[in-house]
C-alpha cells in the first residue's frame, strides 16, 4: 500500500514538474530568440545601409546622413568606418550615448584580432558585445551587456519561480495522490481488519472442535473420519495462525522498537533449526559479524529469521549445505539466506512475497504450507524501512534483506 501511495505521488509529481519546467524552459528559449534575431536584425540593417554607397569605403569622411542619422532603440549600436588598411576614419553612434573609451578600446580589439569579415554574436549570456566586421569597410559594435543582464535576470526568475512552484507541487501532489488512493487504502484497511477479525473469530470455535475430537471415542467404524477431521483442523489451525501473523506483521509501529543485538538473534534463532535440517541431512553454516545492534522489533526479527530458514529448508535439497550471513557498512545491514535446491523462475521472484502466492501448490498443500510466510517476512522488512529480494543463480537461491541504518 505504501509503494501505491509513493508510485502515485512521484507520478503527479514528476509530471507537474515536467510541466513547469517545460514552461520555464520555453519562456526562457523565446526570449533568447527574440534578442538574438534583434541583434541579428540591426547587424543586418547596419550592414545594408553601409554598404549602399558606391565606392565605400573612401579616405574622406563618411557624410552619408542616412546612416549618421540611424538610431537605435533597443540596443547601443556604434559604426566604426575603415580605410583599406582597417584603420578607423570615421565613428557613428546611433544612440544617444557618445562613444566611450571602453568602445573605442573593444572596436580596436576587435579589428587587430580579426583577419576575416564575420558576423559575431555568440552565446547572449556570457557576452557583452556583438559585431559585424567588413575588412578595409566598416565595424558594427552592438553592446548586448544589458541584454545579457536581463537574460540572467530572466533564468534566475524562472528557477526561483521552479523552486517555490516545486514546493507548492509537492502539497498539491501529496493531497492529490491521498484523494486517489483513499478508496483503496480504505478497502485495503477494511480486508486487514476482517483477516483480523475473522481469524480471532475462528480461533476459539475451531479449539473447541480439536478438543471435542480428541475426547472422540476411536474405533475401527470412525477412526478414519475422526483422523481427517483432526488433519484437517490442524491445517485450519495452522491457517489461522499465520493470518493472525500476517494481521500482526502489518501493524508494526516504530514506537514499539528497541535496541537490539541483530547478530546474537539471527545466530539464535538460525541454530534452532539444525534439528529439522538434519532430517534431510542439511547443514546450516552461518557468517555472522558480532554485535550488530539495530533498533527493531525484536519478535517480528525473530520471525523474519525464522521463515527464511525454514523456506530455504523445506525447498533445499538433501544433503546440501543453507548459509545464514550478517553484515554491515556504514549504511546498512545485510542478511542472506542462501540454499542449494529448487530454483526461483525470474519472473516469479517479486510474485512469491505476493499472499497466498504458491509456485507449487501440491508441495505446499502436503508440507501445510499456504503461501503467507514469505508475506509475512515482507511486511517485517518493509516495517522497519528495509527491502527484501530473492533470486537464484548458479543451482543456488539467494533471500536478501538490507536494513538503512541511517533511518534507525
Amino acid at each position: 500500500m505504501e509503494n501505491l501511495k509513493k508510485k502515485t505521488f512521484f507520478t503527479i509529481f514528476i509530471i507537474i514538474s515536467l510541466f513547469a519546467v517545460f514552461f520555464a524552459t520555453f519562456f526562457n528559449i523565446q526570449t533568447y530568440h527574440r534578442e538574438y534575431a534583434g541583434i541579428l536584425n540591426n547587424l543586418t540593417r547596419m550592414r545594408n545601409l553601409t554598404l549602399e554607397k558606391p565606392n565605400f569605403p573612401n579616405k574622406e569622411p563618411f557624410n552619408d546622413d542616412r546612416l549618421r542619422n540611424r538610431k537605435v532603440m533597443d540596443y547601443e549600436v556604434y559604426t566604426f568606418i575603415l580605410d583599406e588598411n582597417n584603420n578607423i576614419i570615421d565613428k557613428i553612434s546611433h544612440s544617444d550615448n557618445n562613444i566611450s573609451k571602453k568602445i573605442m578600446t573593444q572596436a580596436q580589439n576587435i579589428i587587430e584580432k580579426n583577419n576575416t569579415s564575420n558576423i559575431k554574436i555568440g552565446f547572449l549570456y556570457l557576452r557583452n558585445y556583438a559585431y559585424n566586421f567588413e575588412q578595409g569597410k566598416y565595424l558594427t559594435i552592438i553592446d548586448i551587456a544589458n541584454t545579457k543582464k536581463t537574460l540572467l535576470a530572466n533564468l534566475l526568475f524562472s528557477l526561483l519561480l521552479i523552486i517555490i512552484g516545486e514546493i507548492l507541487i509537492y502539497i498539491i501532489s501529496k493531497k492529490i495522490s491521498e484523494w486517489i488512493t483513499k478508496p483503496v487504502v480504505m478497502s485495503f484497511n477494511r480486508e486487514k481488519e476482517f483477516v483480523a477479525n475473522a481469524s480471532h473469530e475462528l480461533k476459539t470455535p475451531l479449539a473447541v472442535i480439536m478438543a471435542s475430537i480428541d475426547c472422540l471415542e476411536v474405533n475401527k467404524k470412525n477412526e478414519k473420519w475422526i483422523n481427517n477431521l483432526k488433519s484437517e483442523s490442524d491445517r485450519m489451525n495452522n491457517l489461522i495462525t499465520k493470518l493472525l501473523d500476517l494481521s500482526k506483521s502489518e501493524y508494526l509501529k516504530a514506537e514499539n522498537f528497541s535496541k537490539n543485538n541483530l547478530s546474537m538473534i539471527v545466530e539464535k534463532r538460525a541454530l534452532t533449526f539444525e534439528s529439522l535440517a538434519y532430517e534431510k541431512n542439511i547443514t546450516i553454516e552461518t557468517n555472522i559479524t558480532e554485535k550488530i545492534n539495530f533498533l527493531c522489533h525484536k519478535e517480528s526479527i525473530d520471525e523474519l529469521v525464522s521463515i527464511l530458514v525454514d523456506n530455504a529448508i523445506s525447498h533445499g535439497s538433501e544433503n546440501s549445505k543453507i548459509t545464514v550471513d550478517l553484515s554491515n557498512s556504514k549504511n546498512e545491514i545485510i542478511l542472506k539466506v542462501v540454499n542449494k535446491g529448487e530454483a526461483i523462475p525470474l519472473e516469479e521472484c517479486e510474485k512469491i512475497f505476493e499472499r497466498f502466492y504458491r509456485n507449487d501448490k501440491s508441495h505446499n498443500r502436503k508440507s501445510g504450507r499456504y503461501g503467507l510466510g514469505l508475506s509475512i517476512a515482507k511486511n517485517i522488512v518493509l516495517a522497519h524501512h528495509g527491502n527484501i529480494k530473492a533470486y537464484s543463480k548458479d543451482g543456488y537461491t539467494t533471500f536478501e534483506v538490507k536494513f538503512k541504518t541511517s533511518e534507525h
